[in-house]
């Protein structure tokens, strides 16, 4: 979702930079880029850098996300291409499921904000896996709800740790540069700029290849 669906980076980086710096620790852009699509929990220990009681982690998580969501509420614009895509794509008969680390409030908010609901079979978030990106976990489980087996997915990713994900989830990556350079998501099958470079009869073709 977040960079492939909505970009929303600067609103993240800002929202864990207060709560971090209530916490007296600068975190950098630098810093929200090597973390980018990982699980809350995860950034939280890996900027903290010391053990973090459960209660403490879920009070800046809460925090760090209501933040989020005010300071995007009114400011939600979909990627270009993206929503053609998704229309698309569905119109074709494919299944399409949201496979994300975030709350399930910002899938909501997102989702509702920008009237796609209805294209997703499955949503996936934050609390249906116990391990994040880039452990394949979310991928598999949202290819088990759709019944279908991984090699007939196709994973769309912007982050590094999700383009690892899906490819050790042995399922096809596409991934799109909207918020990490190209030369990062090599390991991705294919990498395009925008969206708006994939249509409906390239998903297709994909999919036919894989076979």
């Amino acid at each position: 979702m977040d960079g492939v669906i909505v970009d929303t980076a600067r609103y993240h980086l800002k929202a864990w930079q207060e709560v971090f710096r209530k916490r007296g620790v600068n975190f950098t852009e630098a810093d929200f880029r090597r973390t980018f699509g990982q699980r809350n929990d995860t950034i939280i220990k890996t900027v903290l850098g010391r053990e973090v009681s459960q209660e403490e982690m879920n009070a800046i998580a809460k925090e760090k996300e209501e933040s989020f969501r005010r300071s995007i509420e009114q400011k939600l614009k979909p990627l270009p291409g993206v929503i053609e895509l998704m229309t698309s794509v569905k119109e074709r008969g494919f299944q399409m499921a949201l496979a994300s680390s975030a709350p399930i409030e910002n899938i909501q908010l997102v989702s509702q904000t920008l009237g796609i609901s209805d294209c997703f079979e499955s949503i996936i978030s934050d609390k249906d896996v116990t391990e994040g990106k880039p452990n394949p976990q979310v991928f598999l489980l949202a290819a088990e709800r759709l019944g279908v087996g991984p090699r007939d997915c196709i994973v769309i990713e912007d982050a590094v740790a999700g383009v690892t994900a899906a490819k050790r989830a042995g399922m096809y990556c596409l991934a799109v540069t909207s918020t990490h350079p190209r030369q990062s998501l090599m390991a991705a099958d294919l990498v395009v700029d925008t969206l708006e470079a994939i249509s409906a009869d390239d998903i297709e073709r994909l999919f036919n290849l894989r076979r």
